[in-house]
């Protein structure tokens, strides 16, 4: 399988979560803030904005173990937008912003516990007005139609883990616990509740469609993500237990993790269950055939995060204490890229093809024809043959300086030892002692002066931002936090080796004039 993406010519662009745009309501929304971030992306040539997965957060507000695959995250709902609309007042808004400050709201971190409250109660306000019109619109009905492999159980399952105080499905009744049972027994008293969990959706849907058409418009491509595994508490767990290793109390069997190595000794032990791939294989993975089909929906790209999966998987008996008696399974191959390719041939995919993947998984992604991902943080602890330095990139590549896993560039070389700065620096063409700034701006070039046909940069280093900045450190807490203010001055040096080495878009070409072509 080809990548299809409608771009024939090397091209930049920004990493940058939308939660992490600086607002007023606690959280970066898809409204008008995201707006202007994409002028500002457009105004510096770039053609790619990645983001995180725009699904629900965990617990810990990870979006990488989320209670749905399938649902958009409802606090990246623009309040000023339902405003505009006459769903909301202006007075409203007023109010709950001045709610913020008066609560202590954190304006240089996303509080998503103020966000959540006060965007919940904004939205059911909305969602009053929106009843109070009567006669839904067409395209309000068009999307319930479109969605309904979905949609009805996650506003079933939001619905009654709201009704039973939160705690996980399988603490609950066991005429819930069981999904047949639960529509026989709840639909009907929860039918006010699920309605307004489908506005939700619906409302996140649009305002994610209008953007995504500015963004079109000005040649800009957005990029996002999609987990391997899924929460154990979740939507998609609980509508579809056939589809998991898991016992008759839906506990699972096996969990998912990875082995000790250089970073850990004991591995990491994630605890997702473990898909039934016997099981999904049988009807043609319709289940991952209907997410990847969603990501389409959702993006222009989707980034295959775990991509080593699909080779081969780690499984740990449940209730293990950590990653260290695991074993490794046959993953799905060919066959599941081959279906993919006759059911969704114009989907565009990037693999995730770092940590210890394995020739097999490497022979799996160019089968799959997709651009795997070069870190240069991780180009310079071995010699001249590193796969991570830009003159071994191939074509097909995405480039990073670090990912939002990563910390930032200027973190990263105030932390690294005497014998890994002296490489990076004869790499550079810089001198060891020199300063931070100039360090990022050298990497920044060697990135884009490669021949990969995709670089991305992260916000933080556009700024030169320190560890305190960075989006998340593996299996630590208090994460995801990171919230931005974008300005036009941050894009000066992007800009500048954008047209110097030929990312930027060339006069009258498609995507510049906003005529890429849709992946729905």
């Amino acid at each position: 399988m080809r990548n299809r993406q409608n771009l024939n010519e090397r091209v930049s662009g920004v990493l940058l979560p939308v939660a992490s745009l600086k607002s007023e309501f606690g959280i970066g929304s898809l409204g008008k803030e995201a707006y202007r971030f994409a002028q500002l992306l457009a105004g510096a040539g770039q053609r790619l904005w990645q983001v995180l997965p725009l699904t629900i957060c965990d617990f810990v507000n990870s979006p990488y173990a989320s209670p749905s695959a399938f649902a958009g995250n409802h606090l990246l709902i623009d309040p000023k937008l339902l405003c505009d609309e006459g769903l909301l007042y202006k007075s409203e808004l007023t109010e709950n912003r001045k709610s913020a400050y008066a609560g202590g709201n954190r304006d240089d971190r996303i509080d998503y516990e103020y966000a959540g409250r006060v965007k919940d109660k904004l939205l059911r306000l909305a969602y009053d007005r929106f009843l109070q019109k009567g006669k839904q619109s067409e395209d309000y009905n068009e999307f319930i139609s479109r969605e309904r492999g979905w949609l009805n159980d996650f506003a079933l399952y939001w619905s009654l883990k709201r009704h039973f105080g939160g705690s996980p499905y399988w603490e609950w009744p066991d005429d819930a616990r069981d999904k047949k049972r639960a529509v026989s027994k709840y639909s009907r008293s929860m039918q006010s509740e699920m309605g307004y969990v489908v506005f939700c959706q619906y409302i996140f849907n649009r305002q994610l469609n209008a953007l995504r058409g500015e963004l079109s418009r000005l040649g800009i491509l957005l990029v996002g993500d999609i987990p391997f595994y899924v929460a154990h508490d979740s939507a998609d767990v609980w509508a579809h237990p056939e589809l998991f290793l898991l016992d008759s109390r839906s506990r699972p069997k096996l969990v998912a993790g990875v082995p000790p190595d250089f970073f850990s000794k004991t591995g990491q032990l994630w605890g997702n269950p473990i898909y039934d791939w016997a099981r999904m294989c049988e009807d043609g993975f319709k289940w991952w055939m209907s997410r990847l089909s969603r990501c389409g929906r959702l993006y222009d790209i989707t980034r295959l995060d775990h991509f080593r999966a699909f080779d081969s998987y780690y499984t740990i008996p449940a209730g293990a204490q950590d990653a260290v008696n695991g074993k490794w399974r046959r993953g799905v191959g060919r066959d599941f890229f081959d279906i993919l390719k006759k059911r969704l041939p114009k989907l565009n995919l990037i693999a995730e093809d770092l940590g210890d993947v394995t020739r097999s998984a490497l022979a799996l992604r160019d089968y799959a024809g997709l651009p795997g991902m070069k870190i240069l943080q991780f180009a310079f602890d071995s010699d001249a043959d590193n796969q991570f330095l830009p003159h071994n990139y191939a074509r097909n590549t995405v480039g990073y300086l670090g990912t939002h896993d990563n910390d930032t560039t200027a973190g990263w070389w105030r932390s690294i030892d005497d014998e890994t700065r002296q490489k990076a620096a004869d790499y550079l063409g810089i001198a060891a002692f020199d300063g931070v700034k100039q360090v990022v701006r050298r990497m920044m070039t060697a990135l884009s002066a490669s021949v990969a046909d995709y670089v991305i940069f992260t916000m933080q280093d556009l700024r030169v931002e320190g560890s305190e900045k960075r989006i998340n450190t593996p299996s630590t807490t208090g994460c995801w936090e990171y919230m931005v203010e974008p300005r036009a001055e941050d894009f000066v040096w992007l800009e500048k080796i954008t047209r110097l080495y030929g990312r930027a878009p060339k006069h009258g070409d498609e995507a510049a004039e906003g005529k890429i072509n849709d992946t729905k």
